[in-house]
C-alpha cells in the first residue's frame, strides 16, 4: 500500500499559497484510484485548513511539524511534544530581549487556535496581525494572559532576516528545542521562524500514520529543512525544483517547480492518472 505525504508551502501550493485547479484535479484522480494521501505541514491546523478548504483530505493530517495530528473522520485531535513552561519562558524572554515579538500558538479544549503575543513594535508584526490574524478565525490574546496550563504547540516569529537568523542559531543551539526558518512572503529580506520541542518533527508523525494505516511504501514531497525528517524515513522522497539544495541532495529525484504544478505532473506520470 502506497502512502503519499505532501508538504504544503513551496511544494503542493503555488506562489499564491493556493492549490491550483490542475493540482486539485490531480488529487481527485489520486483519490478515485484509491491511492492513500494526506498532508504534513508546519502550518497550524487553522492556517492550513483555510488553504486546503477546496479539497477533502480524508486521512489524518499532520500539522505544526508533527505536534498535531487531526483525524477529519472522527474529529479527533492528538497532540504530542508540546513546549513546557521552562522552554516557553526561555523562548519568549530571549525573543523580546532581542526585539522580536513571539507569537505563542496554543490549542484549547475545543480545538481552537489561540495566539498570545506581547505589544508589537515592528511594522511587519503589526501587518501580520492586521492583515491576516484578525481576518481569520484565530483568537488573539495578550501574552500577559497566557496561563501555565495552556497547550503550546510552537512559538512563531517574523522580522528582518538579520534579526531572525541569530535567533534561529540560538534556539537550535538549545538541546530541548528545534527551530525552522525560511523567507517570508512579505519580501526576501524578511524571514519567519517556528520554534518547537526538539522531538517534534514530521517524520515521527508520518511513521505513526504509516503504522496506523498498514502502509508499505511511503512517498513524501517537500522542499525545506522541516521536511528532512520525513525524507529520512520515506521509501521515496521528491523535491520540487525550487527546494533547498540540501533537500534536493536527499531526494530520490528532483521534480518540477511548485509554481508549475510540479507535484501534480509527477503524480500523473508516476501513477498513470
Amino acid at each position: 500500500m502506497d502512502l503519499v505525504i505532501f508538504d504544503l508551502d513551496g511544494t503542493l501550493l503555488n506562489k499564491s499559497s493556493e492549490i491550483s485547479a490542475f493540482t486539485l484535479e490531480t488529487l481527485q484522480m489520486l483519490k478515485d484510484k484509491g491511492i492513500a494521501h494526506t498532508i504534513a505541514t508546519g502550518r497550524t491546523m487553522s492556517s492550513a485548513q483555510r488553504i486546503i478548504n477546496g479539497y477533502d483530505f480524508e486521512l489524518p493530517h499532520v500539522y505544526c511539524n508533527g505536534v498535531a495530528l487531526w483525524d477529519p473522520k472522527s474529529q479527533a485531535l492528538t497532540l504530542s511534544n508540546l513546549l513546557n513552561q521552562t522552554a516557553i519562558e526561555s523562548i519568549v524572554n530571549y525573543s523580546i530581549e532581542k526585539g522580536i515579538a513571539p507569537f505563542v500558538n496554543t490549542i484549547d479544549s475545543d480545538h481552537q487556535h489561540i495566539i498570545f503575543h506581547p505589544p508589537l513594535q515592528r511594522e511587519i508584526e503589526k501587518n501580520l496581525v492586521d492583515k491576516y490574524y484578525k481576518k481569520s478565525k484565530l483568537k488573539l490574546r495578550p501574552l500577559s494572559s497566557l496561563k501555565p496550563d495552556c497547550k503550546v504547540t510552537n512559538i512563531s516569529m517574523i522580522g528582518d532576516t538579520a534579526l531572525i537568523q541569530p535567533l534561529w542559531e540560538h534556539f537550535n543551539g538549545c538541546d530541548s528545542l528545534v527551530a525552522y526558518s525560511g523567507t517570508a512572503v512579505e519580501g526576501d529580506h524578511y524571514s519567519w521562524m517556528d520554534v518547537h520541542h526538539q522531538s517534534a518533527n514530521k517524520g515521527s508523525a508520518v511513521l505513526n500514520l504509516k503504522a496506523q494505516l498498514g502502509a508499505t511504501n511511503v512517498i513524501c514531497f517537500g522542499d525545506s529543512y522541516n521536511d528532512e525528517s520525513m525524507f529520512t524515513i520515506a521509501d521515496e522522497c521528491y523535491a520540487p525544483d525550487n527546494a533547498k539544495s540540501a533537500m534536493k541532495k536527499l531526494a530520490s529525484e528532483v521534480i518540477g517547480h511548485h509554481h508549475e504544478d510540479g507535484v501534480a505532473h509527477f503524480l500523473r506520470a508516476r501513477f498513470s492518472l
